[in-house]
């Protein structure tokens, strides 16, 4: 079929979405069965329909939308980062803090980060590092679309300022996306950045064996500089933090501690 490179820029004009930003072949296939389900002969005539019958575009919104993430997930944790972290990070290492988020997944957590920080700091003063292992989740998370439920838990000031609603879906702007540098990255195998101020990696350790466990964390210890910290997931613990060099500032923030050990 034909015309989906003019389908991909027509897409973006009407939504914002991003369509380069997945794997051509494989959503091409997949956009393919939604123009045949719905009677069109091309991309042309399919565009047609969904910028005319707002159920069509809907239904199109949908089928492009996340629907596995969240943002703010914990949000008891996360006001204490506002409260507690932020300020004294900023304060310890000034406004051009590195931060890391880990397996990053669809992009909920360091988006999070972003509009988090921007109640600290200029917004074009922040950059967040994300990784992860898979190339489908990060191309997902450079499109930013996301399901109401995702979005719970977003204040609702960040939430009018940063979200565009998009169908029944909400579009992350690009000012947003544009201060998250997205990269693949294995855990288990790849170099990890150095030099960091905060690694955030939440409920993912939890898969792996307690030796995998023990080797991410070490190697999160020497990621972060001294007084650097580690926010993880509500479902994990470090039971021998102090032996990895760590020492706990609350249930879930670790900081890098010269005198652990």
């Amino acid at each position: 079929m034909e015309g989906y490179e003019k389908f991909e820029a027509d897409i973006l004009r009407l939504t914002s979405i991003d369509l380069t930003c997945y794997k051509e072949k494989q959503m091409k296939r997949r956009i393919e069965t939604l123009v045949t389900k719905n009677g069109q002969k091309s991309f042309a005539d399919y565009f047609t329909l969904i910028k005319t019958n707002k159920e069509k575009f809907d239904e199109f919104i949908n089928f492009m939308t996340i629907n596995v993430s969240e943002f703010y997930r914990n949000p008891d944790q996360w006001a204490f980062m506002d409260r507690e972290v932020f300020p004294a990070l900023i304060e310890k290492f000034g406004k051009n803090l590195k931060i890391w988020s880990a397996a990053c997944s669809t992009g909920d957590e360091p988006y999070s980060l972003v509009m988090a920080l921007s109640k600290h700091l200029p917004i074009n003063q922040i950059k967040i590092i994300a990784t992860d292992i898979d190339k489908t989740v990060i191309g997902k998370a450079k499109v930013g679309l996301y399901n109401e439920k995702s979005i719970a838990g977003v204040p609702a000031d960040l939430k009018k300022k940063y979200f565009k609603q998009v169908g029944e879906s909400f579009k992350i702007a690009d000012e947003i996306i544009a201060r998250v540098e997205f990269k693949e990255h294995n855990l288990l195998k790849d170099p990890y950045p150095t030099g960091c101020h905060l690694i955030v990696c939440r409920n993912v350790v939890i898969y792996f064996t307690e030796e995998a466990k023990d080797e991410i964390y070490k190697k999160f210890n020497k990621s972060l500089v001294m007084g650097g910290m580690l926010f993880i997931g509500s479902t994990e613990q470090i039971m021998n933090y102090r032996d990895i060099g760590f020492g706990r500032k609350q249930s879930f923030f670790f900081v890098k501690d010269a005198e652990a050990k």
